[in-house]
């Protein structure tokens, strides 16, 4: 059996994994790139869709779910499995990001025009999305499946609405895909599966060199913020993920306002036109929550909450001329959204909090400003920060260093781990703390393909650094296919002199 890495390796966003038995193709994820690989995206495919028999869904965030209807595009008609909580929460999410993409569209072609350019390509259009909608295949959690060979379990992976983590078997070998885990205490879901078994394990390591803040510190921070600016009556900008950080952040500030009546004072609202109906998923699948959280979500009072839905680009707008109230907008990591709008009418102001509370690529507006940026770039118009800026990653929905460890320990010491979903800092890190724990680990390049064997027959997997160099020729090239000549010239002089040098 083979698996090859199509993305999520030495990154954290694109997570697809191609498993190849005998005479079937199964897919584990198509995610976007984002960040500074987001052109990738546009890039040819590294499969032939068509030759794809079923893609298993592990959840809805775009990183994981994003190119599915470009694989439709380009012929693939297989199922797609996954919870029915997730194909909600997808089917949304692409349309929103459809939305999103044309209106990016109109706005670059408005400019393309005047250069007696060509208009740009949609990644996919409404077609393509409503054709990957029909594929779906509803697939709840612990229910064993089988297709063509293979046999799967949908486990909950505690991360957000409906995630799980997939076991897959075939040919006598076992593997686990972790899909993105949450920590071992979670808030809103239950928590990860407890795995015991598994010849192969491919686990994430998006924090898989840090730990989280613990609840009651993450708790402080937050606090502490929301007070000075209810002191100095400023704004308070929090660039939100729309699905499970935005429900987690909603059912903090009501769980705030029991102890904190002055909030009831803070305009709060919550930019997008998609939360209200993404909230609204959450309360239709009470089964997927921890039971409390089922009882808030089928319940909440929006006007005891104070949270008010904006839709409209009229109404988001009216929000930039507020000095002081609490806004919620995606994207999560600053690459769009209303978000972008809001930064750049308070992220000059020093009164204003900007609150992070999610995980930000590298390449992202959110990264260049978390890493300290002193001015940024928004909609065309270089904009200063100076307001006062907040790292809250204790409301994460990933596991961080400990709780990837936690969860890892439960396999025999004979598995393998297989760490992606994570820049090359945490991926190393996590990998050489499951090596220090017994275990096998190999962190792959985004490409490369290995052979799984039953254990009894294991052989090593070539270490990563043997594909280094070749791969990121590979990736340039393929990222800027104009400059294969330069590359190709510079590669000769090189093997040229080197020959000399030999000589």
């Amino acid at each position: 059996m083979e698996l090859t890495f199509l993305g999520a390796a030495q990154e954290v966003t694109g997570s697809s994994y191609l498993l190849e038995s005998e005479d079937t193709k199964l897919l584990i994820d198509f995610g976007m790139f984002q960040g500074k690989e987001e052109d990738w995206n546009y890039q040819p495919l590294d499969i032939r869709a068509k030759e794809i028999n079923a893609l298993l869904l592990t959840h809805a965030h775009l990183d994981h779910s994003g190119r599915i209807p470009v694989l439709v595009k380009n012929g693939f008609r297989g199922p797609i499995f996954a919870t029915p909580p997730t194909i909600e929460l997808t089917k949304l999410l692409w349309e929103d990001t459809l939305k999103l993409m044309k209106e990016e569209k109109e706005r670059l072609d408005r400019k393309r025009r005047r250069q007696d350019k060509p208009p740009v390509e949609l990644l996919f259009d409404e077609y393509d999305a409503d054709e990957a909608s029909k594929l779906f295949v509803p697939l709840p959690w612990d229910k064993p499946e089988s297709f063509k060979g293979f046999q799967f379990t949908f486990r909950p992976s505690g991360h957000i609405l409906g995630a799980s983590s997939i076991e897959v078997s075939a040919e006598n070998i076992k593997l686990v895909f972790s899909g993105d885990l949450g920590p071992q205490d979670t808030v809103l879901e239950p928590p990860p599966h407890i795995f015991e078994d598994a010849d192969y394990v491919v686990i994430e390591s998006t924090y898989g060199d840090r730990e989280h803040k613990d609840l009651e510190e993450t708790l402080a921070e937050f606090k502490n913020a929301l007070s000075a600016a209810i002191r100095d009556e400023s704004k308070v900008l929090i660039p939100t993920f729309v699905v499970d950080r935005a429900q987690r952040i909603i059912y903090e500030l009501y769980l705030l306002l029991q102890e904190m009546p002055e909030l009831s004072g803070m305009p709060m609202y919550f930019d997008s036109p998609l939360g209200n109906k993404i909230t609204a998923v959450y309360s239709s699948y009470p089964e997927y929550l921890l039971p409390h959280l089922a009882d808030f979500f089928r319940g909440m009072d929006q006007e005891k909450l104070g949270i008010q839905y904006v839709d409209t680009p009229e109404q988001s707008k009216k929000l930039n001329s507020l000095s002081h109230a609490l806004i919620m907008a995606g994207s999560g990591m600053c690459t769009g959204g209303r978000i972008l709008h809001h930064l750049k009418h308070g992220l000059w102001n020093p009164k204003n909090h900007l609150i992070f509370v999610g995980y930000q690529a590298a390449g992202t507006l959110g990264r260049s400003i978390v890493d300290g940026a002193r001015n940024v770039r928004i909609m065309g118009e270089d904009i200063a920060v100076r307001a006062q800026i907040h790292t809250i990653n204790g409301f994460s929905s990933h596991a961080d260093a400990k709780d990837l460890l936690s969860w890892a320990s439960n396999f025999p010491p004979n598995t393998t781990f297989l760490v992606t979903h994570g820049e090359p800092q945490p991926a190393k890190s996590l990998a050489l703390a499951l090596s220090g724990r017994g275990y096998s680990s190999v962190i792959p390049s985004r490409r490369q393909s290995v052979t799984l064997r039953p254990s009894k027959e294991r052989i090593a997997i070539p270490a990563p650094e043997a594909y280094t160099i070749g791969q990121k020729i590979d990736n340039f090239v393929a990222k800027y296919p104009h400059k294969r000549e330069l590359v190709e010239r510079v590669l000769t002089a090189l093997l040229e002199s080197l020959k000399d040098s030999e000589a």
